[in-house]
């Protein structure tokens, strides 16, 4: 199964006429915040800062924990990508980009930001571009410092007038991953010749990290007033990598940069060490694995248990020369699920949207489509501290949740809901009853061979797909609700399109997959605030608009603690469960990676997985 791959997430947030019920629920959340307050202590230069309490490696760190310092330097490696591109600047929401400038899988090759992740860790961030930070507890101000040998690949310094730049360039035409969060910052200042001082109203405490993984673009190369437009002319960045070869919609080629200023850096040891990377286009996921399978393409994820159950019996595994690796991550599974638009009846309703998930029978899917491979996802944050499924809510969420009676149901307040589990025959009697008697109580009954609504209309609605996977689970599924008189038309559109619909939300059901991390926070905004239901490229697909969640974010970005976090995390994830905006499906127990056995990798991998800016070539070691 091929999720669809998300984008930047950010943050959003939707001014209604409910706002003295959210005052109350931050009135709440000040409480809970203020209660849990450590002491403030004076702000000091330090190499790097945490979420939650203090970052984990010491200032003199040798290399990240992930990393081989000693892997060598050199020859070349080809990833294969299924659709098109025809963008090369990805801080903007117009057009389709090329993966591998500015990238969370593939990695910051072109454009760096002040900081960098350790992944190894929830959430702390160690210098690049800045090589100190200070930062108070109360974190109503983030100074960044600039390291003075930074430079941009045209040999100029990267300077105080690029940063702020960048900012302001951000705020207003940039991604809403970056134009929300920028919003919040009251003022600017410089500080010294290498300082610049983010002067905050504090009441977000993730804000500081949003701004240190700012992304920093040379003013000198940048026309302000054509930013948000399209462009395939190479940009130019800080980063180890230069655009060297660019043919639109069909492949992108970086080759390492000999005078990148960061080689030397600890948070680089062992990074970057291809000197050049080919990011190619294939029209499918056949012609992706074909091109493997010839020795075209190098490196391949994958996301389709049947292949990788079946279709890696070919000679070149059988002789060792093509390798399959399943990387166990320690970060929360994420959320994969057929998603409802709330915006458009009959959807609005939460009775009629839980009766579906009494109509998916994962084991039957499960054995029949894809080998037992996958597991059942019963929360937003699967596999973590973070998921509330299993457990009854805390005194601290309870505390949180006080203000919206209603918001999560008692059952799973109580730790005691799950998803329903049909028999696994495709046509459990019990579970199509107990869904009838849902959409009976929206309104909906059987009338011959339809399911009716109040009116006499028949329910009927269209799953979007973009891949012949999501295509095959949508099919499968409305099968099953054809049983029960559902007319479900299953569309699949090429990749621009369905693009374009997701961003003005034109569509009734769609297939998404909203990863997850160990520290989730300004991101989830962007998926389920009130106000990015109403904004165009938001995540929010499902429109939810629910002072609960708008509160929930609120205490997560407030928190000074990790177990108060939790809760606030937690909380969420029950609002969001109690709204069945989401027919929870499934996911791999794994990342599936297959390669060539010249490329090699690290023998420990990041929390969320393999690094492939971490990777390197056996060829040239010898």
């Amino acid at each position: 199964m091929r999720p669809i791959p998300a984008l930047d997430p950010t943050t959003a947030e939707r001014c209604s006429g409910r706002r003295p019920i959210r005052f109350l629920a931050g009135l709440a959340v000040a409480a809970v915040a203020l209660a849990l307050a450590a002491p403030l202590r004076a702000a000091e230069p330090t190499h790097g800062i945490a979420m939650h309490g203090a970052p984990a490696l010491a200032p003199d760190f040798a290399h990240l924990p992930y990393a081989n310092p000693d892997a060598p330097k050199g020859g070349t490696v080809t990833y294969g990508l299924v659709g098109t591109f025809d963008n090369l600047n990805p801080l903007i929401v117009k057009g389709t980009g090329a993966v591998g400038i500015r990238d969370p899988l593939f990695g910051n090759n072109v454009i760096e930001s002040l900081l960098e992740r350790n992944r190894a860790e929830p959430f702390s961030l160690y210098g690049l571009l800045a090589e100190r930070v200070e930062m108070p507890d109360d974190r109503s101000h983030v100074t960044f410092y600039l390291n003075p040998k930074a430079r941009f690949s045209d040999g100029d310094p990267v300077d105080v007038d690029d940063v702020l730049f960048s900012f302001e360039t951000l705020k207003k035409k940039g991604r809403p991953n970056h134009r929300t969060p920028y919003s919040k910052v009251l003022s600017t200042e410089r500080v010294g010749d290498t300082g610049i001082r983010f002067n905050l109203k504090g009441d977000d405490r993730e804000l500081p990290l949003i701004l240190g993984l700012m992304p920093v673009i040379p003013k000198h190369r940048f026309d302000n007033g054509r930013f948000d437009r399209t462009t395939l002319t190479p940009i130019v960045g800080s980063g180890p990598y230069l655009i060297a070869e660019v043919d639109a919609g069909t492949r992108m080629v970086l080759k390492r940069n000999p005078d990148y200023w960061g080689r030397d850096l600890p948070l680089k040891r062992g990074f970057d060490n291809f000197d050049e990377i080919r990011f190619d286009y294939y029209r499918d996921e056949n012609t992706r694995f074909e091109a493997f399978k010839k020795g075209l393409v190098d490196v391949l994820t994958e996301r389709d248990p049947t292949r990788w159950a079946t279709g890696y019996d070919f000679p070149a595994v059988n002789d060792g020369k093509v390798v399959k690796d399943g990387f166990e991550t320690g970060t929360p599974k994420g959320m994969y699920g057929f998603v409802f638009n709330t915006r458009r009846p009959p959807f609005n309703d939460p009775k009629l949207r839980e009766a579906f998930g009494y109509l998916f029978d994962f084991k039957w899917i499960n054995e029949n489509l894809y080998f037992g491979l996958y597991r059942r996802t019963t929360s937003y944050f699967e596999g973590s501290e973070l998921a509330s499924t299993g457990r009854p809510a805390s005194e601290g969420e309870r505390a949180l949740l006080a203000p919206f009676p209603g918001a999560v149901r008692a059952d799973i307040l109580e730790g005691t809901w799950a998803p329903p589990e049909p028999d696994g025959s495709g046509r459990d009697r019990a579970a199509i009853r107990k869904a009838l008697a849902l959409f009976a109580e929206a309104g909906w009954k059987i009338d011959g061979r339809t399911l009716t609504g109040p009116n006499g209309e028949a329910l009927s609605f269209e799953i979007t797909t973009a891949t012949p996977d999501h295509e095959r689970l949508a099919l499968a599924y409305a099968r099953t609700l054809k049983r029960i008189g559902i007319a479900v038309t299953v569309r699949t559109v090429d990749a621009a399109q369905y693009q374009r619909r997701l961003q003005g939300y034109d569509f009734d059901v769609i297939l998404n997959t909203w990863a997850s991390s160990l520290s989730p926070g300004n991101e989830q905004a962007f998926r389920w605030s009130s106000r990015a239901a109403d904004l165009e490229g938001t995540f929010n697909f499902a429109g939810a608009r629910e002072p609960a969640l708008d509160a929930m974010i609120a205490a997560m970005l407030a928190a000074r603690t990790r177990p108060a976090f939790v809760d606030a995390v937690r909380a969420f994830d029950r609002v969001l469960l109690s709204g069945f905006y989401v027919v929870p499906l499934f996911h791999a127990p794994e990342v599936w990676v297959a390669r060539w056995e010249h490329v090699a990798h690290p023998d420990k991998p990041a929390l969320d997985g393999p690094r492939f800016e971490t990777w390197w070539s056996r060829k040239a070691a010898k």
